[in-house]
């Protein structure tokens, strides 16, 4: 795996981390058991046959969760806590062997993209979630799956045209959460009375 493939993964697996983690370490671990993706020596254990089985279960249980509007805000909420350390995880330890301060440069830098990714995706599912029909939560969390997909296969198959999207992405990411912090301090200011 060359340096550009190495960097396009590590950044891959913590963006799409802050999306669907358990749908990542599945699809990593499946592609990497049949031989459709070469994981350096420190995430080849995810592609054991009950690391594979228990992500499995999990996205199974996330693809439902985050159907259910409303309920998948909650589950975003506990997910924080998940979502951004293994992210951090995932980017360091897709490096391979190197020297630990690059590791921990990269678990950095990956845990940023995740937190990045992951309230990108919280705070658009609030105001989605402030329309009372079902169908744009779904529509959301639909696109959300087919992004994962989407951009674990352009990791793979076009590393430049990845991280040039990603940074994108992230861009867009930044601006969403400024102004979903603005609505926010907005919503938490009391009201001042109009002089009269």
């Amino acid at each position: 795996m060359d340096a550009l493939q190495t960097i396009a993964l590590s950044a891959g697996l913590a963006w799409a981390s802050g999306l669907r983690l358990y749908l990542v370490v599945f699809l990593a671990g499946v592609l990497g058991h049949f031989g459709y993706l070469q994981l350096p020596s420190p995430l080849t254990v995810l592609q054991h046959s009950l690391v594979i089985g228990v992500a499995g279960l999990m996205a199974l249980a996330e693809l439902v969760a985050d159907k259910v509007p409303v309920f998948d805000s909650l589950w975003d909420s506990f997910q924080t806590l998940i979502r951004i350390p293994a992210g951090a995880l995932l980017a360091a330890f897709a490096l391979g062997e190197v020297d630990p301060a690059w590791s921990v440069a990269a678990g950095l830098i990956g845990g940023t993209i995740t937190a990045g990714t992951h309230f990108a995706k919280a705070g658009s599912r609030l105001a989605i979630n402030s329309s009372p029909e079902p169908f744009s939560n779904w529509l959301a969390s639909f696109s959300e799956d087919g992004l994962v997909v989407g951009g674990l296969w352009a990791m793979l198959a076009a590393p430049w045209l990845f991280l040039s999207v990603l940074a994108i992405f992230l861009i867009l990411a930044g601006y969403l959460l400024v102004r979903f912090w603005s609505l926010l301090s907005r919503l938490g200011r009391p009201g001042r009375r109009r002089s009269g």
